[in-house]
């Protein structure tokens, strides 16, 4: 089991950028899959990349594809997204979720342990 924190979120003009963190506790960071979601208000929570153990695999929902990448320091035990050209409709708060594996990532793939999340708002 580790203990997520994300941080990087705000608010941000439509076309602009942000950069989240995600920072795990433990020594087996190296050893984790980890996926970025969100959660807009109403809406059910939605998969929005995925990193592989070693970083080498990444997987992403259509909708930010081309304009998020996902990333990660196994020194640093951090994970992050990188979203460019933002949305309004990206506005959500945005969580990180690990599971200890080393299988191939997919969009459906089940996560064990989850961040509180950060609040992300674009502005139109």
């Amino acid at each position: 089991q580790v203990q997520l924190v994300e941080s990087g979120g705000g608010l941000v003009q439509a076309g602009g950028s942000l950069r989240l963190s995600c920072a795990a506790s433990g020594r087996a960071f190296s050893e984790y899959a980890m996926g970025w979601f969100r959660q807009a208000p109403g809406k059910e929570r939605e998969f929005v990349a995925a990193i592989s153990w070693s970083g080498r695999d990444t997987y992403y929902a259509d909708s930010v594809k081309g304009r998020f990448t996902i990333s990660r320091d196994n020194v640093k035990n951090t994970v992050y997204l990188q979203m460019n050209s933002l949305k309004p409709e990206d506005t959500a708060v945005y969580s990180c979720a690990a599971r200890r594996t080393t299988i191939q990532v997919t969009g459906d793939m089940i996560f064990d342990d989850w961040g509180q999340g950060t609040q992300v708002t674009v502005s139109s």
